[in-house]
């Protein structure tokens, strides 16, 4: 069967592909529906991250890739309606974004969602800048 992830970085030596990180493992999503991946993209936008592009896929490969990866895999059904909180997560993006996007660079522990990330002098002077923009 087609799904449709999200992908970042097409077709580059620094392609990844979008996951939830949930505690010590991460999710992959795959929607049945191409419009599903593609608002879930727009939500990203809408949170300042970087725009990945919807890409189709066959689910077989896709699940190989998390076997391989160590990642969890998630079927998105056509439909779908969250049933809790984590479900939520399902049709929209946590609010928090990890902002480490060079997928070859060296592992580095990340936060588990909702866990406030630690920031450096440059990304708080980055983050208060855009904040004293809006005002």
């Amino acid at each position: 069967m087609r799904v449709f992830v999200l992908l970042f970085n097409v077709r580059t030596d620094n392609e990844g592909i979008h996951t939830i990180q949930l505690g010590n493992r991460n999710l992959v999503l795959a929607f049945e529906e191409e419009d599903d991946a593609t608002r879930y993209a727009l939500l990203l936008e809408a949170q300042d991250f970087v725009t990945p592009t919807v890409e189709a896929m066959e689910q077989e490969e896709v699940e190989e890739f998390c076997v391989g990866a160590g990642y969890d895999f998630q079927l998105v059904p056509k439909g779908f309606i969250p049933q809790s909180d984590l479900d939520r997560w399902l049709i929209a993006p946590p609010e928090k974004n990890l902002e480490k996007l060079d997928w070859q660079a060296d592992a580095q522990p990340q936060p588990e969602v909702g866990e406030p990330m630690a920031a450096s002098n440059p990304d708080l002077d980055r983050i208060r800048r855009q904040l004293e923009g809006l005002l």
